[in-house]
Parts: C-alpha cells; structure tokens; sequence
C-alpha cells in the first residue's frame, strides 16, 4: 500500500491511549528529545536523552536520566557526558551497549559522522568500544536464539538514490559476538528487499528478538511534503514496526503505529519539523499492550500505549 494512504488508514482507525509528553529535571535551558527508551537496572528506570539548546544544531550530547516519578526523568549530573545525538541502549548478553551519531566537523562545518558504541555493566560507566561506517545512522543489534547477534544497518546516500530511487536501505547480518562488531561487518550486511519505495528513506531503532524466533523491528519510515520552508520540505517521520525473518532474509509485515498526531503538542525545533516523530521504541506495559516512545520536532519526546505490533508472531521475548 502507498505509504501515504497506509498513514491515512492508520490515523482514521488508531488505538491510542494515555499521550503524555516526558520531563526531563537538571537541563534547564535545553531540550531533550530522541531519546533511548527507558530500561531498568538494578532496581531504577534508566534513559538516555540528546540533550541540545533550541537554537543549536550538531552541538549535542547524550546524558543519563532516571525516573524519580511517572512520566519524570532527573539528570544524573555524575554520569559520563556523551558527545553523541540519538543515543539507543541495547542488552546483549549481560553488558549494556550504549550507540549514538558523533558528528565530526572541520573549519567549523560539519565533516562526517559515525555511530559509536560504548559497552560496560552499568549506565554510568561505559567504555567507548567500536565504530560504524562513515556517515551511517540507526545501526542496531539483538541477541538471537542461536547464541550469536543480529546487525542491522543503514547505509544512505546518493548511489543508492540512484540506484534505488529511496535516500536508505536497511542491511542483516550475524555476528558471533561483540568482539567482531566494527564498520566493514556493518557495511557488508547484505540488504533486506523491500523497506522503501522511491522517495522514502528511514531506519531500524530497536529490534526485538520475538518468541516465534523472528524479529521485530521498530523504527521510522520518512518522507518530504509540501511547499519550501526556508530551503526545506516539511519532513514527516512516522512510528513503523517490521516483522523480519532473519533464516529468509525477508520483511513478512509492515504497518505503522504511529505518528505524530498520536502525541501531544509541543514545539518543534524548526517549523519544517512539525511532523516529525523520531521513534525510540517499545516497552511491554502488560495486558497486550506496550509503551511506545519517540522524539518529537527535534525538540520534545512523546509516549503513548499502543496494543503490541507483534502479538501474532508471540509478541518479544
């Protein structure tokens, strides 16, 4: 289905439940948007949110938040400061994988940027471990039955907008461990077929290992509208869940679980953004339902409660 009338679809028939926008305490003056979502450890609710002045861009970094009441996140002032946007966390085996963009700049102009990855035992303490390929975001991991790991990339640039006629494509492979995780694996990960049509471009956020042995990935599916603002396209950024089968190689499901009329207003960073819903991803809340987060107009960040995206492959592990 076009992926405009899918978004139509969605919106006239949505299950939504409790919209909140989250506080973040400690950062007066700044915005915290694009968040990790919150995962638990040693008894305390964890997140990690891009921490960045409204009028700024690429001068953000990645700092440690822990819930003191529902829907508030406190800094942790003593927490490693990260130079990193986007931050995402991962459990694999029993470390903690910490990845987020670090944008390099030269002569004061952004040069290049690479994901990087931190590993450790705890959330305050992590260790810069390995880098990702040049200028690639939304690189993911999960633990799968097998014992080994899942790497999805994201490779986007102009050869494969000619090549394709979409900005990105999404990649598979496996490692056996960390220890073999480095940027020529991620750049040779075989390509998914499937994920976007011409003029689309988008990511995996969070993959999810489910009890039918296939994954589930939560991500993002993004388009431009509409007239110029200012040398830009209104940009949209939707919610989308994948249901991936990693022995075929192949996508099974798509469908989208939200955007950002799901959430309540707040303002965005620049007005070409107003439709941007940056997805972080999803925490079982029980009953067949999850918590899904994202950023919102590269400003705020969002959480709604959606019935499970992959409840019919046996939901996550």
């Amino acid at each position: 289905m076009d992926l405009l009338a899918e978004r139509l679809q969605f919106e006239q028939n949505k299950e939504i439940h409790s919209p909140v926008l989250l506080k973040f305490g400690g950062v007066e003056g700044w915005d915290v948007y694009n968040p990790s979502i919150p995962f638990l450890w040693e008894g305390k609710q964890y997140m990690f949110g891009r921490v960045e002045r409204r009028s700024e861009w690429g001068n953000s970094t990645s700092r440690l938040f822990v819930m003191t009441s529902p829907e508030h996140y406190e800094l942790l002032p003593q927490a490693m400061i990260h130079p990193l946007e986007d931050p995402f966390i991962t459990r694999i085996g029993d470390e903690l994988l910490l990845g987020g963009v670090h944008v390099q700049f030269s002569r004061g102009k952004i040069d290049t940027y690479r994901t990087y990855f931190l590993r450790g035992k705890t959330p305050e303490r992590l260790r810069y471990y390995t880098t990702g390929p040049d200028l690639m975001k939304d690189i993911r991991l999960v633990d799968l039955k097998d014992g080994s790991i899942g790497v999805f990339s994201r490779p986007r640039d102009a050869e494969i907008l000619k090549k394709y006629g979409c900005e990105s494509q999404i990649g598979f492979t496996r490692i056996a461990s960390l220890d073999e995780l480095d940027a020529e694996v991620v750049s040779a990960a075989p390509y998914i077929p499937g994920f976007f049509e011409p003029g689309e471009w988008g990511g995996c956020n969070q993959a999810l290992l489910l009890n039918s042995g296939l994954i589930g990935i939560i991500g993002h599916m993004s388009y431009n509208y509409g007239e110029m603002i200012r040398e830009h396209h209104q940009q949209a950024y939707l919610n989308v869940a994948w249901v991936f089968d990693p022995a075929k190689h192949e996508l099974l499901e798509r469908k989208i679980i939200g955007t950002r009329n799901c959430y309540p207003d707040a303002p965005a960073k620049e007005p070409w953004l107003t439709d941007v819903a940056f997805t972080s991803g999803i925490v079982p809340c029980g009953n067949g339902m999850v918590d899904l987060y994202s950023g919102l107009g590269d400003a705020a960040v969002g959480k709604i409660t959606i019935p499970d995206p992959f409840a019919q492959y046996g939901g996550t592990q």
